[in-house]
């Protein structure tokens, strides 16, 4: 067993490894600035856990498989959920190994796949929000919208995307084993685009078609492990009022009084920016040691950490 003197638990944003207009090997660019932060932190005597969102890839896999369903079937939504949990986190665990080796450190890298419990009566099935997969224009989200039944809205970034159900998490199924891995000094990624969602029926977990918020699930796993600070780090550098308008500003630190505030005006909205404030409010609510939250930009993630970059959020 370790001793853990600061934990950190940093959720990297699906889109902050691959961008709007990216290319998908370029996702290898994006998950070696997240292990150089990682490894800097661990050198400083961070002890950190990691998860990470989905949405562009989640939506991607959906898509090819749509495109070869005349010769096989599509998957069902958590199955590749529990895919791109594979995918991303193979891609983390290498990165991350090798830029803890290039620093001579000896911290080992683990995933656990993660399923999430969620309520099967949650109004997320019957309301979408979720945004997955790339973006489309008008054109595009026309025809898919009829030869597949998907459902699009419009991304605060700009075009449209498919949005899904996400429900939300209740409870992580294999926390005891993160816990476990955490003490014996492991790196874990774990809740990987939010987990897989299940439901309980009886005595069984049965996957659901959904995708969990991953910034939810985060702080959920962060108050569960006791975290000191929960970082989200996505492709913003700040969280912004009026964001997009010409009236935009950015801000520095908010306390959870104004973030709810904000929140209760539509400043922040679903699928985009208002799960990351909802997120670091649950954490900073229901977690006793909690110090702050902070939201910022993946390449300044060191800093965002420390709060020296970003938004802070803070109890009061």
């Amino acid at each position: 067993m370790v001793l853990i003197l600061t934990l950190v638990v940093i959720a990297l944003g699906g889109n902050a490894f691959l961008r709007k207009n990216d290319r998908l090997s370029e996702q290898w660019r994006n998950v070696s600035i997240a292990s150089g932060v990682i490894a800097k932190l661990v050198e400083e005597g961070y002890d950190i856990v990691l998860t990470h969102g989905n949405g562009p890839q989640v939506g991607i896999l959906l898509e090819w498989m749509y495109g070869g369903k005349s010769k096989y079937e599509p998957v069902t939504l958590d199955i590749a959920d529990a895919m791109t949990q594979g995918w991303l986190g193979y891609m983390l665990q290498q990165s991350i190994g090798n830029a803890l080796s290039e620093k001579g450190l000896k911290r080992k890298v683990v995933t656990v796949i993660t399923q999430v419990l969620v309520n099967r009566n949650d109004e997320a099935f019957s309301n979408p929000t979720k945004f997955i997969g790339p973006f489309y224009s008008d054109k595009e989200v026309r025809e898919l919208a009829e030869t597949t039944g998907w459902i699009f809205k419009r991304d605060p970034r700009g075009g449209y995307r498919r949005v899904v159900p996400s429900p939300r998490p209740i409870e992580i199924v294999e926390l005891d084993a993160i816990k476990n891995l955490i003490e014996e000094g492991y790196i874990v990624i774990a809740v990987g685009g939010g987990g897989i969602p299940v439901v309980r029926t009886d005595k069984w977990l049965h996957g659901v078609e959904a995708v969990i918020d991953k910034d939810l699930a985060s702080a959920l796993l962060a108050s569960n492990i006791r975290a000191d600070i929960f970082t989200v780090l996505t492709d913003v550098d700040k969280v912004y009022i009026d964001y997009g308008k010409p009236t935009q500003r950015p801000l520095e630190k908010l306390t959870i009084e104004q973030a709810k505030k904000f929140l209760e005006e539509g400043q922040f909205p679903p699928g985009s920016m208002g799960p990351k404030i909802e997120a670091t409010i649950r954490f900073l609510e229901d977690n006793p040691r909690a110090k702050y939250a902070s939201i910022g930009l993946l390449e300044e993630g060191h800093r965002v950490v420390k709060g020296d970059s970003g938004t802070i959020i803070v109890k009061n």
